[in-house]
């Protein structure tokens, strides 16, 4: 069961597309949205569209990060053929996934869940997630939640 509201963060660290170890803080507010698979159409819509609004969630605060099962040298292709921006963390072993209570499909892929923490708590949790326009929904949620504003 994926952690509920109110839980910890968990202390998580994970190579992203450049082989970078990145090791989200979630002192500011942070998305972290798990999917399936690299290269899938609903997959490549939610990272694009993660990417389209990267540089608002950044304006106002919001770090993200996607995250699958696949490894270093998928979320690299993945990223260059789409354009991603969005650090995508390579999970090969499930343990990110583990850590925040996301249990792996039958196929071994995790699936479409995103969390937002804030102030190193788990603040909401969207699960059955449809890739098309969950970007800026979960964008919307934040500022009408007066969890982030728009800088003056």
């Amino acid at each position: 069961m994926p952690l509920q509201t109110g839980a910890p963060a968990p202390t998580v660290t994970a190579p992203n597309q450049h082989g970078t170890q990145v090791s989200p803080a979630f002192d500011d507010p942070t998305v972290v949205y798990f999917y399936p698979e690299d290269e899938t159409p609903g997959c490549t819509t939610e990272a694009v569209e993660f990417t389209a609004e990267l540089e608002t969630y950044r304006e106002v605060g919001v770090a993200v990060y996607g995250v699958s099962v696949d490894d270093v040298e998928s979320h690299a292709a993945f990223a260059a053929s789409h354009d991603i921006e969005v650090d995508l963390l390579a999970d090969p072993d499930g343990e990110v996934a583990a850590a925040f209570g996301v249990e792996l499909r039958a196929d071994g892929k995790t699936p479409r869940t995103t969390f937002v923490v804030v102030d190193g708590e788990i603040y909401d949790v969207y699960t059955d997630v449809k890739p098309s326009g969950h970007a800026r929904t979960v964008l919307g949620d934040l500022l009408d939640d007066g969890i982030v504003d728009f800088p003056d």
